[in-house]
Formats: structure tokens, C-alpha cells, sequence
């Protein structure tokens, strides 16, 4: 695994640490392998009965490493890092808590929709800029946030693409508790500390028996999402925006039709 993404097994809990803060723990195609990695050795390993997702006291992640994602997707949705990450995230039947401060944009937010406990520090700012960006929404989350929100509350997050705070997302029931930053580990790790202590059949059961109503559904959600996705890199759009994002200045989308 990449240094960039840092795993310890303790108390049957694999820690996920994302691990790159000088540039705001944005994630690479490489990242996201490690994290798909991580999913898999906690789901063959019977010893590991929680996962915990963190960054640290500052940071969760800025999303994805734009530079990294300049060039595209390397082939089909399923296929890539990112997607092979997410339909694993969806699909295990681990449970998944996970600690969040400071930014938690794009993926660092639509990865939370699939854990079962989630902490956030009171700095942590929440946003899924992917319409900002000239892109689309992924994770499931043009599937989930309506459902759970409904349609005018998430069109609001998902087409203006505003910044939310911890406070917001707890009124709205994407977690379950704000934290002080510097105690936002700590609690996670408490209630992974009670999931481990659980019936793990049970654990794993509930998990399945709570992602049912989504199953297929949700799957052909992510595909045509990150298929979306993938064509919306390529575009003028897109382009302007990471454009706009190193000149420092806003983007001018007042051409396109």
C-alpha cells in the first residue's frame, strides 16, 4: 500500500488513515486502490470486524487530486481505482464508521453516505462541488441524497454545491454526532470499540439487511454515475473550471449551451 493511505489492525478495528496532508489528503488513482485494498483485506479477514475511515484532527480529504484526474478515468467506471473503491464501499459487509474534520469535499463526502456511523468535528465543512467543477454526482449519491433528503434539499447540494457545516449534516441526518476536532477519532474509535464487541454475524446481517433497499438499484446508480462522470472529465466545462481552479480566478461558464 501507499504511504499516502496508512492501515492498522487493532482490537479487531482496521484503521484507514488518509495520509496525505500537504495536499489535503486529495486522493489519487493510487489512493483509491489502497483504500479498495483496504476494504478487501478487511473482508477476508475474519479477525477485522470494523473499519474505520480518519484523516486527521485538521483534514479528511479534499477530494480528488484534480491533477491526477486531468487525464480521465483509465478505462471503464468498475474497472478503475475509484470505482473498484466505491462499489466495495457499498458492497462489504463489514461495518464502517468513520471520523471526519476540516474539508470533506467531493468523494469526502459521498463516501460517508455508505458508512454506517459517521463523527464530525465542528470545523469539518461539507460539499459536493462536482456541478461547480463541470462534472456530475457519484457514490450513489444522485440515488441516495434524494431518497433520504428529498429532492429539492438534495438538488440544492448536489446543483449549487455549497459548502455545509457539521451542524447542517447532523439536522439532516447524514451523522451522527459533532465532535470536538481533537476528539473526533477517540469517539469513532469508541463506537467501533462496541461494534467489534457485537455478534459479528448479526453486524454483518443488520449491515446487509439495512443496504437492501438499495442493492441493484443503487449499484446501476454508481455505473451510470461514474459512466457520466468519466464523459464530463473530457469536457469544456470541466476543462474551464481547473482552468479557472490554478489562475486563481472564478470560471466563466457564460459560453457553453
Amino acid at each position: 500500500m501507499t504511504d499516502l493511505v496508512l492501515t492498522e489492525k487493532k482490537n479487531h478495528i482496521l484503521i484507514v488513515r488518509i495520509n496525505r496532508l500537504d495536499r489535503k489528503n486529495a486522493l489519487t488513482h493510487d489512493m483509491y486502490t489502497a483504500l479498495g485494498d483496504a476494504i478487501e483485506q478487511a473482508r477476508d479477514d475474519s479477525d477485522v470486524r470494523c473499519i474505520l475511515y480518519t484523516g486527521s484532527d485538521e483534514c479528511f480529504t479534499a477530494g480528488n487530486d484534480l491533477g491526477d484526474f486531468a487525464a480521465g478515468l483509465p478505462g471503464e467506471f468498475e474497472d478503475t481505482p475509484v470505482g473498484r473503491f466505491l462499489l466495495l464501499l457499498a458492497s462489504t459487509n463489514k461495518p464502517i464508521v468513520a471520523s471526519v474534520n476540516g474539508p470533506a469535499v467531493g468523494i469526502g463526502t459521498t463516501m460517508l453516505l455508505h458508512c454506517d456511523l459517521v463523527f464530525a468535528g465542528d470545523n469539518t465543512r461539507f460539499q459536493m462541488p462536482f456541478a461547480n467543477l463541470g462534472l456530475c454526482p457519484e457514490g450513489g449519491s444522485s440515488l441516495l441524497l434524494p431518497s433520504w433528503l428529498g429532492r429539492v434539499r438534495a438538488a440544492e447540494l448536489l446543483m449549487l454545491g455549497g459548502a455545509f457545516t457539521a451542524e447542517d449534516a447532523l439536522r439532516m441526518g447524514l451523522i451522527n454526532r459533532v465532535c470536538e476536532p481533537s476528539q473526533t477519532e477517540t469517539t469513532a474509535l469508541e463506537a467501533c470499540t462496541r461494534l467489534a464487541a457485537q455478534p459479528p454475524a448479526a453486524i454483518r446481517a443488520t449491515r446487509e439487511l439495512l443496504n437492501r433497499a438499495g442493492g441493484d438499484e443503487l449499484k446501476a446508480a454508481m455505473l451510470a454515475e461514474g459512466k457520466l462522470f468519466a464523459e464530463r472529465l473530457k469536457s469544456p466545462e470541466n476543462a474551464e473550471a481547473i482552468k479557472a481552479f490554478t489562475e486563481k480566478r472564478k470560471p466563466d461558464f457564460s459560453s457553453f449551451s
